[in-house]
C-alpha cells in the first residue's frame, strides 16, 4: 500500500527538510484544527485527533507526495448541519460511511472523473462555503450570548441580529488583536505562522487584561484532554445507514473533490504528478479510521499542503511528522489550550474564509456573462441560502444543460457534391443549384450524442422524403458517437434497406467503428459499404445508379451521366475510367 517510489533516493538531507516542514505545518495545523472543529459544532480536541490520524494516514497511503490532510473549512457547513440534525455520535458514523465511499471511488478508479466537475460549480460552492464560515464567526467575534445554533444561513443571521444587544466589548478587543496579527504577521514576521501567533498573543492579552471576561474553549467546552480517546467501533445498523446515507454521500463527494484539488495545487507548485485513485484510497482509509478515535471527516488541506511545500518538504514523511507534532502538542500543552478565547479563533476562520472565497476567479467568471456565469451564481446562492447538496446538484444540472447546448451547436450537417473542376466535394455546389436525384452526399461534423442528434435527425427526415437511391455520409470529422447517435443512424439504415435504397459511409473513425461493431450496425450497413476515402465511396455509389434516371447532369465530372451509368454497369470499363479520373476528396 505504501509506495516506495515516493521515497526513491531518500537521504539524510531529505529527512532534515521533512523535519522542518513537518514541524512548521504541525504548528500551523493546531489552531486551524481546533477552529474548524468548533465551527463544525464539535469539541476542539476532535479536530486535533483528526489532524493526527488523517494527517499520518493520508501521507502514508495517499497518492500525493506532499498532501497534508485534516479538518478543512469546506466541511464546516456540512458537518455543522449533520451535528445539529443528528448529533456528534452519528457524525462519526456518517464520516465512517463516507470513508468507505471515498475508498471505493479509488478502488474503482473514479478519481479522474471527480476532477471533471465544472469550474463554475466548484468556485460557486467554495465561495458559498466561505460566506457560511465567515458569517458563522460573527457571533464569536462580537462575543454574543444565548444564540441558538441554526443550520440555515438566514436563520443564523436572524439570531445574530436579535442578540446584538449582548455584544461583549472585551471579546471585540481580543478579536481585533487577533485579526490585526493575522493580517500583519505575513508582512513583518513571515516565518512565524500568523494563526499561531494571533492565538498566543490575543490569549495572553485576554488573560492579563480581561480575566474571566471573555468566553474561552475551557468555559464553553471544558478542559481539553491531553490524550487520544479510546478506540471504539461504531454500532452501525441498516436503518442508521439509510438515515445517514445522504450526509455521507455529501461528505464523500466534497472530500474527494477537495483532496484532488489540493493534490493538483501541489502538482502545480512542484511540477510533480499525483495518483488520483491512490489519493482517494488514502483519503478513504483515513476517514474510516479517524472516526474510530473520535475524529471528524478530513480531506486534503490546500493551505497546509502549500505551506508544506514552501518549507521544503521532500517526501510524505513531512506529513507524518506534522501528525506527530500535533500529537505531542496535544499531550504536553492541552491544558493551556483551554484558556484560548473563542474571540481569538474567530478572525482566524474569517481570514481562512476570505482566502478560500476565490473572489478573483468568481469575478472573472461573472465578467464572461455566459451560461458559466449563471451556473456560478446559482450554485453560490443555493449553497448559501439552502445547502451544499442542493447548490452542487442544481449547479451540475445547469452545467450539464449548458454543455449539451454548446456541444449540440458544434454539430454541422451539410449537403455536398463534387466540383467538376477539382473533384473536391463542396457545399457550394449545392448552393449554386447542382443536384443529383440519385446520390445524396452529406458531410457530418462534430460529436453525435444524445444532446446533438437533432440537427442530423431533421436532415435525415428530409432525405428520406426525397427518396434518393444512395445516401453517402462523410463522417471523418465525427470523433464520437453514443448509443443515441448510433440508434438514429441504425433507424435510417433500416428505412433505406426497406425501400431498396442504400447507405454508404466514408471516413469513419475508430470509436464510432467500434460502437457500430458492438451494436451490429456495422454488419447492418455492410462492410462493402464502409470506406476510408470519399472517392472510393462515390465509386461504390455510382455502381448503384439507375441508368434510366440519369439526365446527363455531368455532376460527377464525367462526360454524360448516361455514359457514367453505362460504365457503372460494366465494371471493367468503369474501373479503367476511374483510373483516369483521380479519387474525390
Amino acid at each position: 500500500m505504501i509506495s516506495s517510489s515516493r521515497f526513491h533516493g531518500y537521504k539524510l538531507g531529505h529527512f532534515q527538510k521533512d523535519l522542518v516542514a513537518g514541524l512548521v505545518v504541525g504548528i500551523v495545523a493546531i489552531p486551524l484544527a481546533m477552529a474548524f472543529a468548533i465551527a463544525s459544532g464539535v469539541r476542539p480536541e476532535y479536530g486535533l485527533y483528526t489532524s493526527i490520524i488523517a494527517g499520518i494516514m493520508v501521507s502514508l497511503f495517499g497518492g500525493s507526495k506532499y498532501q497534508i490532510a485534516g479538518p478543512t473549512g469546506a466541511f464546516v457547513p456540512v458537518l455543522l448541519g449533520v451535528v445539529i440534525q443528528f448529533g456528534y455520535e452519528k457524525l462519526l458514523i456518517a464520516g465512517f460511511l463516507a470513508g468507505i465511499m471515498i475508498f471505493l471511488m479509488g478502488v474503482f478508479k473514479l478519481g479522474r472523473y471527480i476532477k471533471f466537475i465544472p469550474r463554475p460549480v466548484t468556485i460557486g460552492f467554495t465561495a458559498g462555503i466561505a460566506v457560511i464560515i465567515f458569517s458563522g464567526q460573527i457571533a464569536n467575534f462580537l462575543g454574543l450570548r444565548d444564540l441558538e445554533r441554526e443550520e440555515a444561513f438566514l436563520l443564523n443571521m436572524r439570531e445574530i441580529a436579535l442578540n446584538l444587544n449582548t455584544v461583549n466589548i472585551y471579546s471585540v478587543f481580543v478579536a481585533i488583536i487577533s485579526l490585526a496579527i493575522v493580517l500583519l504577521s505575513p508582512r513583518f514576521l513571515p516565518k512565524i505562522p500568523g494563526a499561531l501567533l494571533a492565538l498566543v498573543i490575543s490569549t495572553l492579552a485576554a488573560v492579563l487584561f480581561f480575566p474571566n471576561q471573555v468566553a474561552t474553549i475551557g468555559s464553553t467546552y471544558g478542559a481539553i484532554p491531553n490524550e487520544l480517546p479510546n478506540f471504539a467501533f461504531p454500532e452501525i445498523t441498516g436503518s442508521l445507514v439509510i438515515e445517514l446515507l445522504p450526509a455521507a454521500l455529501v461528505i464523500a463527494m466534497l472530500g474527494g473533490i477537495e483532496s484532488l484539488l489540493s493534490a493538483l495545487v501541489a502538482d502545480g507548485m512542484t511540477k510533480g504528478k499525483h495518483n488520483s485513485n491512490k489519493e482517494l484510497i488514502g483519503q478513504g482509509l483515513a476517514n474510516m479510521v479517524a472516526p474510530l478515535f473520535g475524529g471528524i471527516p478530513a480531506t486534503g488541506a490546500i493551505a497546509r499542503t502549500a505551506t508544506n511545500i514552501k518549507n521544503g518538504a521532500a517526501s510524505p514523511l513531512s506529513g507524518v511528522i506534522h501528525g506527530v507534532v500535533v500529537l505531542l502538542v496535544l499531550v504536553i500543552l492541552a491544558p493551556y489550550a483551554s484558556a484560548i478565547p473563542l474571540a481569538s479563533m474567530a478572525p482566524i476562520l474569517m481570514f481562512v474564509a476570505w482566502n478560500m472565497s476565490e473572489r478573483k476567479e468568481f469575478a472573472n467568471i461573472l465578467k464572461t456573462k455566459t451560461m458559466d456565469s449563471l451556473v456560478l451564481v446559482v450554485t453560490f446562492l443555493l449553497t448559501v441560502f439552502m445547502d451544499l447538496t442542493t447548490g452542487v446538484g442544481i449547479g451540475l444540472l445547469l452545467a450539464l444543460l449548458a454543455f449539451v447546448g454548446r456541444m449540440s451547436s458544434t454539430v454541422k450537417v451539410s449537403k455536398v457534391l463534387p466540383d467538376p473542376t477539382d473533384k473536391i466535394v463542396k457545399p457550394e455546389m449545392v448552393l449554386e443549384g447542382s443536384n443529383c436525384p440519385q446520390i445524396n452526399i452529406y458531410t457530418v461534423e462534430g460529436p453525435l450524442f444524445f444532446g446533438s442528434t437533432e440537427r442530423l435527425e431533421e436532415e435525415l427526415e428530409s432525405i428520406a422524403r426525397s427518396k434518393p437511391r444512395i445516401l453517402l455520409l462523410r463522417m471523418s470529422k465525427v470523433s464520437f458517437i453514443d448509443t443515441s447517435g448510433e440508434a438514429l443512424l441504425a433507424n435510417i439504415v433500416k428505412q433505406f434497406k426497406a425501400s431498396h435504397q442504400q447507405v454508404i459511409i466514408s471516413g469513419i473513425q475508430q470509436q464510432p467503428k467500434e460502437l457500430f461493431e458492438k451494436t451490429g450496425l456495422y454488419e447492418l450497413i455492410g462492410k462493402e459499404h464502409i470506406f476510408t476515402r470519399t472517392g472510393h465511396a462515390i465509386d461504390k455509389a455510382l455502381s448503384h445508379l439507375d441508368v434510366d434516371r440519369c439526365k446527363g447532369c455531368k455532376q460527377f465530372s464525367f462526360n454524360e451521366c448516361t455514359a457514367l451509368s453505362q460504365q457503372a454497369s460494366k465494371p471493367a470499363v468503369f474501373k479503367q475510367k476511374r483510373k483516369q479520373e483521380p479519387g474525390l476528396i
